[in-house]
């Protein structure tokens, strides 16, 4: 992953066609200017992966339990708008999040197209363990695709969030993962690892970006092949993103897939998914709806919207390969399913209408 050049101050912004003709559609798309005034080629992605989140971190934070036939209906209509990725559920305690108590149940009846990777999000060895007797009573089965393909970890980079999340210190949460890692690829599992607070901490402040560096590492070393970053309550900021994750690019290695995870707390997720793709970031987790955020900082809102991501986008030139009104579609149902108003710009405002 390059680092990106360095930045001149900030530089004004044109559209192609406003020059006093009147541009096409296609040529409405704004492009960063030289101080002289010519516009420069983007060195941002031609095109990124987005990994869908709100059927675990949506459904998990919400008061009440939706229905499984719900789930499964939504997760459905999910994978038929061009996503690629979906996080699904959660081999959790049911006495701790009840809302995803039907694990298996919703895996063994969603229908998702094979080329759509199904992840589950795995707390420690019993969720594990949950996970692959799963597989193996499918295996059993002789049943169609294998009913998930990936695992995510989790930990957090401050002390007091991932004690207050998980009860364990930084170090016991990563020799425990560093076991379900290994267990996890043993078994063809593809392995994601996420470290949550990862630009700052509700409790603590300030995280180092070497520590969060150093767990990286760590989970890399135990057989993680992607390693999500996570501004779980939303305290990031676009400058120190992007310097992020041009460090975290040179340190961690080509080979391992850096995502952007961010929340929308203070209204700055979006800014801060522009200033990790300067940084060459291309993979990137949001949820429908804005569904989701993190249940153990009070205050804490919901993951930037998918909708709004790709709208975003898309309007760029990046493709992402997703249907924007089909996955509108979903963040209108899944808002008819709660009964109330989500915080999806995108949904309120409707795709961008150029009129040609």
């Amino acid at each position: 992953m390059a680092s990106p050049k360095p930045s001149a101050p900030d530089a004004p912004m044109t559209a192609t066609g406003s020059g006093g003709d009147e541009g096409t559609a296609a040529e409405y798309r704004l492009l960063p200017m030289r101080l002289d005034g010519s516009a420069t080629a983007s060195e941002q992605p031609r095109a990124v992966r987005i990994r869908e989140v709100g059927p675990r971190d949506g459904f998990q934070n919400e008061p009440d339990v939706i229905p499984t036939g719900r789930k499964v209906e939504l997760i459905d209509a999910l994978a038929r708008t061009g996503l690629r990725r979906l996080e699904v559920t959660s081999f959790v305690r049911p006495d701790v999040i009840p809302q995803l108590a039907d694990a298996a149940e919703v895996l063994a009846r969603i229908d998702v197209p094979a080329d759509v990777g199904v992840s589950v999000l795995v707390p420690n060895e019993r969720g594990l363990d949950a996970a692959l007797r799963l597989l193996e009573g499918q295996a059993d089965t002789g049943a169609g695709r294998p009913a998930f393909d990936e695992v995510n970890v989790f930990l957090s980079a401050s002390e007091t969030h991932n004690r207050k999340n998980v009860n364990r210190s930084v170090a016991e949460s990563l020799a425990g993962l560093e076991v379900v890692l290994g267990r996890a690829r043993e078994a063809g599992l593809r392995c994601e690892g996420v470290i949550s607070t990862s630009f700052g901490c509700p409790y603590e402040g300030r995280v180092a970006p070497e520590r969060v560096l150093e767990i990286a590492a760590s989970l890399r070393d135990a057989g993680a092949q992607e390693i999500g970053f996570g501004d779980t309550t939303g305290m990031a900021n676009p400058r120190q993103v992007r310097e992020f994750f041009a460090t975290a690019g040179a340190a961690l290695g080509a080979g391992l897939e850096l995502t952007a995870h961010f929340h929308n707390t203070r209204g700055q997720g979006l800014a801060n998914v522009l200033a990790a793709l300067e940084a060459g970031v291309e993979s990137f987790e949001s949820s429908f709806g804005e569904l989701g955020g993190c249940p153990v900082p009070p205050g804490a809102t919901g993951n930037i919207a998918t909708e709004d991501l790709v709208s975003m986008l898309e309007q760029m030139g990046i493709d992402t390969g997703i249907d924007l009104d089909a996955l509108l579609a979903c963040a209108r149902r899944v808002q008819e399913i709660l009964g109330r108003p989500l915080g999806s710009h995108t949904l309120v405002a409707g795709p961008v209408d150029w009129r040609s």
